[in-house]
């Protein structure tokens, strides 16, 4: 691991040259106790690094006690939170495997995770128990055996929960028997070595059951410090956590990052277009970090926030292409310049990032490659000159060791020489920043030519009274597919004519691209990373008549 940035060492007094989790918690703790870690805005409660440490080391001692042994799964069905943050930086902390479970997931979802993961001991809030409790016993009813503890919590960040003993162990560590790089990989001994499986999260693609990525300590840790070095990140930042712990972004990016650079994060319940500012001003927030669709409600609140925000220094916009007029539009408003990356659940967040320096960023590129590396190559494995379309292919530390117990899916997902096939389609320019067009599946092929979706939903964005856009290909007798575009209205479906939609395509895009049809929604599908599930779009019938 390569040193920290010279303001991060000089502030820690050590170089946080760990490898763990639980080397980072204790580094911090050793050397500034007291100083806040996490925040909330929901309660008057403030979590110290000391505190952290003292917490993770009292609930590694009670998962011990309940017979919990190092590379168990520990799943977190709870909304964003300070007792959240705590429950699962302690799993993690102890040598356990960290899985929060997408609040969003379907009844069919939770159940088939809860099966798959292995997991023995699931943490609830009072609005998640019976959720829980009616998988379990769905899961019984088909042949399940495994005993899972359910933990209910209180919302009292004073208390640390208790969990009850499971009796003696039924199987052996989880999937030990699977494919090297799908199975989960721990220290018997109690000991946390770089490359045990830290954390399990499934991430739900277009089609087939949800994918449970593994991510070890060494993983995580290689993108807390390459997010600390790309955006300048000291003792003195703090980050306003809006977006759920349950995606990769909020818990990478947002929680886990400050650990390592000793800043600190305020966390919120939920992102509300309409508390975002205040609290952001009112907790001295130095940076915000956000998707897409949080600019686009940010976009469409009040012209000016009304609160000082002189502390801000930079807006993280990652987990889909944000579009070039709202990228302008957010800056013109709201005097804060938006640094674009890219990651994705492979790759334990961002993997692309924008320079710091606003002079130097490309508006529509996602930046250049960060702490990895990065090319475009054709159908037989050959890169690509400059501006010319492939798929994106990733090799770096962040990458995940692969899909818990699907050796198929993790061998597909590499190239024969250790690349991560990423499905996106893209380029890179001369000064090596890399832009994407969309994903390969989704490319709509229109008599022979290829349309990228994303250049679509951007001539839509560009319409005052469309909220998010999101164009897919459809079965077309003539052109083999056409376009339809899905639209989520800014003021519901009765404020948009179709006839002047339609003629705004037609000025923006042509005949040949603008959509056959247009579908108005109240949502866009979305995965657990924030990206737009377009094949879900295409599989919504077209309205009666």
């Amino acid at each position: 691991m390569s040193a920290l940035p010279e303001r991060i060492v000089s502030f820690s007094g050590i170089p946080l040259e760990t490898s763990t989790l639980r080397a980072v918690i204790d580094a911090r703790a050793e050397y500034a106790p007291g100083k806040p870690f996490l925040l909330s805005t929901a309660h008057a409660d403030t979590l110290t690094f000391g505190a952290l440490r003292d917490d993770c080391r009292a609930l590694a001692a009670r998962f011990d006690a309940a017979g919990l042994r190092p590379g168990d799964v520990v799943s977190v069905f709870m909304g964003n939170g300070i007792q959240t943050a705590r429950l699962l930086l302690a799993a993690m902390y102890g040598g356990l495997v960290a899985n929060p479970l997408n609040l969003l997931c379907q009844p069919s979802q939770v159940r088939y995770i809860v099966e798959h993961s292995d997991t023995r001991a699931i943490f609830v809030a009072d609005d998640t128990h019976d959720t829980i409790v009616e998988a379990i016993a769905a899961l019984r009813a088909e042949g399940m055996t495994r005993e899972i503890v359910v933990v209910r919590t209180s919302p009292d960040t004073s208390v640390l929960p208790d969990i009850p003993a499971l009796s003696a162990r039924a199987m052996p560590l989880a999937g030990e028997d699977a494919c090297p790089g799908t199975r989960i990989v721990a220290n018997a001994t109690g000991d946390i070595d770089p490359g045990d499986t830290a954390l399990l999260m499934y991430t739900s693609g277009t089609t087939g059951a949800p994918k449970g990525v593994l991510l070890s300590h060494r993983s995580l840790l290689a993108n807390m410090r390459n997010i600390s070095a790309e955006h300048r990140l000291g003792a003195d930042d703090r980050v306003l956590v809006s977006l759920p712990l349950y995606h990769i972004n909020g818990l990478v990016v947002a929680l886990l990052t400050p650990l390592y650079h000793g800043g600190s994060a305020v966390m919120t319940p939920r992102f509300s277009a309409r508390t975002f500012w205040s609290e952001a001003a009112r907790h001295g927030c130095t940076w915000i970090n956000v998707v897409p669709t949080i600019v686009a409600y940010l976009l469409g609140g009040d012209e000016a926030p009304g609160h000082d925000l002189s502390k801000l220094k930079f807006c993280r916009s990652a987990s889909a292409a944000l579009p070039a007029d709202h990228h302008r539009a957010f800056e013109e408003r709201f005097g804060i310049g938006v640094i674009e990356t890219m990651g994705m659940t492979e790759t334990a967040a961002p993997i692309f990032s924008n320079p710091y320096d606003q002079t130097m960023r490309k508006v529509g590129s996602i930046g250049v490659p960060s702490g990895g590396e990065a090319k475009i190559v054709d159908l037989q494995g050959r890169e690509c000159a400059a501006h010319e379309t492939g798929e994106l292919v990733l090799r770096g530390d962040q990458l995940m060791s692969g899909y818990y117990k699907r050796p198929k899916e993790t061998c597909d997902a590499f190239t024969a020489d250790g690349w991560l096939r990423t499905g996106d389609l893209g380029y890179r320019d001369e000064a090596g920043f890399f832009y994407i067009n969309g994903r390969a599946k989704e490319l709509i092929i229109k008599g022979g030519e290829n349309i990228a979706p994303r250049e679509i939903d951007e001539a839509l964005l560009r319409h005052p009274g469309v909220l998010e856009a999101a164009a897919v290909g459809v079965p077309d007798a003539a052109y083999g597919q056409d376009i339809v575009a899905f639209i989520v209205p800014t003021g519901g479906a009765a404020s948009l004519d179709v006839a002047e939609l339609r003629a705004h395509c037609l000025r923006e895009l042509g005949r040949y691209k603008t959509p056959r049809e247009f579908r108005f929604t109240d949502a866009l599908p979305r995965g657990p990373s924030g990206k737009v599930q377009r094949l879900k779009l295409v599989q919504i019938p077209p309205p009666a008549g």
